[in-house]
């Protein structure tokens, strides 16, 4: 198995397009006062700053950073590209994100699968996401099973490969702390902490009978297995979508109320604007929630009628929150709507589309009839400078810096809010693209 994630991935695109970025501290997410980082480069996590920490945190850590609100088709064309290289290397492949998938290496073609061999495929393949993504890096892990390969890939991060040849795991994974393992979240660290156990050696020698009385029968036969890196998970190609879902997983376990139902309504804000790109609407509005066991659990509600209004899917998905015990802490948060039409029931409860208009959702389209016009980070062209994007707006004033990929860093140049020479700038559809289902 090998598993590849790309390197802070939308912060990472962003510094690619933005060549005065790079080098630079950049953070991806809300940039409201409600905000909720989605992505930091390497540069702003030198300052602690990371994942679905708030906003208003990050300022305060790294003020210095360019707070960006997110391009979803600079990344959904990015990963597009390395979901088809891995593609063409062998024919099972598992998206997790846009950002990460697993590659069944025993349907890769390779003359054997020895160490020797599936290394030097990782290294054509990593050189192959420089390529085709413009100069993105990746971090791979390649081991006997998914948990060892996802293992392996953050042991060097990032630009890093780790192979962990047949028969080194337990050698691998004993001196690790048992939060290494999948849904080892702080309540269960804490469990297993008071009764003296701390690392995965410790675990290794707790029998099943016990891991289970410690921590119930589905987490504790799944913490026994993968103790003595038993993992036996196939790679599940993806499969033709009949909806469409946003979810995140995150570095620390969530706990706090108000941050899931912000992270929930940003995610329904991507749903709905990826439903309305492709003129469809949705009845049934289902979140998904795993806990720090790594328990996963859904819950749906249906409309009459269809809808496409992201106010009407957020509140809905906060709503199925309300009965959920998520005291322990959640890894993972998403929303989906399934149900589809190609027709919407206007104003289905009344709503003006206003609501929580403070929040830009990291990697969103914003709408160009929207309120909040110019978004940072968003692109645009102008009639006279060409292509850039905006580095801030406020008070009737948009200003933007002039550059691209393949250009030098560029001058800045305020303007007008509503300048008729200025408009947002989006690259063409290519024939056949298909909407990923899940960022």
């Amino acid at each position: 198995m090998l598993h590849l994630d790309l390197d802070a991935f939308f912060a990472a695109v962003e510094q690619r397009d933005k060549p005065s970025l790079r080098g630079k501290p950049v953070v991806v997410g809300g940039v409201g006062g409600r905000g909720v980082v989605s992505t930091a480069s390497y540069e702003a996590r030198v300052y602690g700053v990371r994942s679905a920490m708030s906003t208003r945190e990050a300022r305060a850590r790294c003020p210095h950073a360019a707070f960006l609100s997110g391009r979803f088709h600079a990344y959904r064309d990015t990963s597009q590209r390395v979901m088809a290289l891995l593609r063409d290397a062998s024919p099972l492949v598992e998206p997790l994100s846009l950002d990460e998938a697993f590659v069944d290496l025993e349907q890769a073609d390779l003359p054997d699968l020895t160490v020797p061999t599936v290394t030097a495929f990782a290294e054509r393949l990593r050189a192959g996401v420089v390529e085709v993504t413009g100069g993105l890096t990746a971090s791979v892990g390649v081991g006997t099973s998914k948990f060892v390969a996802k293992i392996a890939s953050d042991l060097d991060k990032p630009d890093g490969l780790v192979v962990v040849a047949p028969g080194a795991e337990l050698e691998l994974l004993r001196p690790m702390d048992v939060r290494v393992i999948p849904g080892v979240g702080p309540a269960t660290a804490e469990r297993l902490r008071r009764v003296g156990i701390h690392t995965v050696a410790d675990l290794e020698t707790v029998s099943e009978d016990e891991m289970v009385r410690l921590l119930g029968k589905a987490s504790g036969h799944w913490l026994f297995q993968l103790a003595r890196a038993q993992d036996d998970r196939p790679v599940v190609p993806e499969r033709e979508a009949k909806s469409v879902s946003v979810e995140g997983t995150y570095d620390t376990d969530l706990t706090d109320r108000r941050l899931m139902e912000g992270l929930l309504t940003r995610q329904a804000s991507d749903v709905a604007g990826r439903l309305r790109k492709h003129g469809l609407s949705g009845r049934t509005v289902t979140i998904k929630v795993r806990l720090h066991d790594f328990t996963t659990l859904s819950r749906s509600t249906t409309l009459v009628s269809p809808t496409d209004s992201a106010a009407t899917i957020a509140r809905l998905a906060r709503a199925l929150l309300v009965d959920l015990d998520t005291s322990g802490g959640v890894r993972l948060l998403g929303v989906g709507v399934s149900g589809l039409a190609d027709w919407v029931q206007e104003d289905l409860f009344g709503e003006t589309g206003q609501e929580d208009e403070d929040e830009v959702l990291p990697a969103v389209e914003v709408p160009h009839h929207s309120r909040r016009a110019w978004a940072p980070g968003m692109d645009v062209v102008h009639a006279e400078h060409g292509r850039g994007w905006v580095w801030g707006s406020g008070r009737g004033v948009v200003t933007v810096r002039f550059e691209t990929a393949e250009s030098p860093a560029g001058p800045v140049r305020s303007f007008r809010d509503d300048d008729p020479e200025l408009s947002p700038w989006q690259p063409p559809e290519p024939a056949g693209a298909e909407e990923e289902g899940v960022l």
